[in-house]
C-alpha cells in the first residue's frame, strides 16, 4: 500500500489517546543497554526486552489507528559496536522474522525496509526481502524498518540517482526539486513522520530521517526503551494532539 503524503489530521479517542492522531510515528528506540546495565544484566538482555516493547508498540499502533510506524532498528554506525553485540542483534532480527512475521502478515501489516542493502550478508538480506515480499499486498499498518540506515547516506544515494538521470539525459538539472529528491529517497510514497519519539532522555536525531523530519513534532521520554509502555505512548500521542502545527505559517489567532 502506498500512502500519499498530506497533512490531514485524524481524531481518535482510545486508551487515553485523544485529539489529532499522527498518521506516521517514528521511534528512536534508545536505552536498551542502559536499561540492562542499571540492572546488572548483559546488554543483550536489554535488546531482548526492547523487542518485547516493540511488539507492544506495534499492537497499540494498530489499535489506535496509526497508519505508519517507522523504527530505527539498526543504524549504519551500529556496525562499530562490539562484534558479539552485533552478532546478537543479527540473531534477534532472525528470530523476530521467524517468530513474528507470520503474525504480522495475518494482522494485515505491511513491512517495508529502508537503508543501504549493498554488501549486506546474504542471509540477512534474504530475511529482509522475505518480510517485504510476504506482506507487500497488505493494506493495514505500514511497519517501516530502518536497517543499516543512515540519513546522510540516504540523501547521498538519492542525489546520486538524480545525477545519474541527468548524465543519461533523462532529467534536466533544473528539474531537480524537493519533490524529485523526496521521490528518490528510501521513503518514497510514505508520508513524512508527524511525530518522532525518542526514549532514554537523549534529545537528538542521530542521523535519522533528517530530510523527512523537516516539520515533525518531537517527543522525548526519559524512560529507556524497554520501560516504554502503552501508557507512555498514549501520553506522547496526547501531547502531539495538543500541539498546533503551522508548517512555517501562522496560527489562526496570530494571523488576525
Amino acid at each position: 500500500m502506498s500512502v500519499s503524503p498530506d497533512h490531514t489530521p485524524h481524531t481518535v479517542s482510545a486508551d487515553g489517546a485523544s485529539g489529532n492522531l499522527p498518521r506516521h510515528v517514528a521511534f528512536i528506540m534508545d536505552g536498551n543497554g542502559r536499561w540492562a546495565t542499571a540492572r546488572s544484566l548483559p546488554r543483550t538482555e536489554g535488546h531482548r526486552q526492547g523487542l518485547e516493547t516493540l511488539r507492544s508498540v506495534i499492537r497499540h499502533s494498530g489499535r489506535v489507528g496509526i497508519e505508519v510506524v517507522t523504527i530505527y532498528s539498526f543504524s549504519s554506525e551500529n556496525w562499530s559496536r562490539p562484534e558479539a553485540e552485533v552478532s546478537f542483534l543479527m540473531g534477534l532480527l532472525r528470530r523476530f522474522v521467524q517468530r513474528d512475521l507470520s503474525e504480522l502478515h495475518k494482522s494485515n501489516v505491511r513491512i517495508r525496509i529502508i537503508g543501504n542493502r549493498a554488501d549486506l550478508e546474504p542471509g540477512i538480506l534474504a530475511l529482509l526481502n522475505e518480510a517485504e515480499d510476504l506482506t507487500k499486498e497488505n493494506t493495514g499498518l505500514n511497519l517501516v524498518v530502518a536497517f543499516n540506515y543512515g540519513s546522510r547516506a540516504e540523501i547521498v544515494r538519492a542525489a546520486q540517482s538524480l545525477a545519474e538521470k541527468v548524465a543519461k539525459g533523462e532529467l534536466q538539472a533544473g528539474d531537480i526539486s524537493e519533490t524529485a529528491l523526496t521521490e528518490a529517497m528510501d521513503t518514497a510514497g510514505l508520508p513524512d513522520p508527524d511525530l518522532i519519539i525518542r526514549t532514554s532522555g537523549e534529545m537528538r536525531l542521530s542521523n535519522f530521517l533528517l530530510w523527512q523530519a523537516a516539520y515533525s513534532e518531537f517527543y522525548f521520554c526519559d524512560k529507556n526503551w524497554p520501560e516504554f509502555s502503552e501508557a507512555d505512548f498514549d501520553k506522547a500521542l496526547a501531547c502531539f494532539g495538543s500541539r498546533q502545527r503551522r508548517y512555517g505559517g501562522l496560527d489562526a489567532k496570530a494571523s488576525l
